[in-house]
């Protein structure tokens, strides 16, 4: 029996000894790196409606055409700082009032709407619009989505740059601690992310609905990379 335990001990320690070789060989490392670029928006996408209801269609929209018209007369001296300019959404519905008694005939109403939509790249443009808008007594919303950077594109790659370097950092300093040196990448995965995220409060309004500040955004992204060791 002892025999037979001291010969599954050798086997073992030979197994060992001829796997050693291929584990340094392997000479790789697995790790993540994380990047992040903080900005402003300098940018929105508005929308503002007209809308009106009567009992006749065309008072509807009529009463429509004149908010339209008056807001173009309003924002004309803007117009040409304004992108994607669209004012064709339109829509006429017909809805029924609610009624008292329940053999009571309906009372039909005509609601009438059409909204402008665009994009601003002059932030200045913001507060003069929405003060147009609330004169017409325009419906509007805005939400943190609404508002974006004009070069998204170049702080997602500003933001993939760090997390790139970031990565290539830390195999720098593995490998230190192996006493060896961070080769060439074999393989990296961008994992998801990179969504732009409102940080702290996204705007704050004063009482008049004027947007007193945009709140800072962060891109975050962070990549799994393995690299050889040299």
């Amino acid at each position: 029996m002892p025999c037979n335990l001291t010969g599954r001990f050798a086997a073992l320690i030979g197994a060992v000894a001829l796997a050693l070789p291929a584990i340094l060989l392997a000479g790789e490392v697995s790790l993540t790196g994380e990047g992040s670029v903080k900005y402003t928006p300098d940018s929105a996408r508005l929308q503002f409606t007209a809308a009106s209801e009567h009992k006749s269609a065309d008072k509807a929209t009529g009463a429509v055409n004149e908010k339209i018209t008056a807001w173009n007369e309003a924002v004309s001296e803007y117009k040409a700082r304004m992108e994607d300019y669209s004012d064709a959404s339109l829509t006429l519905y017909t809805r029924n009032l609610p009624v008292g008694e329940r053999n009571e005939k309906p009372e039909q109403r005509a609601v009438a709407s059409q909204s402008v939509s665009f994009v601003i790249k002059d932030m200045t443009l913001l507060n003069p619009l929405i003060s147009a808008a609330q004169k017409l007594g325009m419906e509007y919303n805005l939400g943190a989505h609404q508002f974006f950077h004009s070069d998204e594109n170049g702080l997602h790659q500003q933001a993939l740059g760090r997390a790139i370097a970031d990565a290539r950092g830390r195999c720098a300093f593995v490998a230190g601690e192996l006493e060896k040196t961070c080769g060439e990448i074999k393989t990296i995965n961008v994992n998801g992310g990179g969504r732009p995220v409102p940080m702290m409060m996204a705007e704050t309004r004063s009482d008049k609905g004027a947007v007193s500040e945009v709140g800072p955004r962060e891109i975050q992204i962070s990549v799994s990379a393995t690299f050889e060791l040299d």
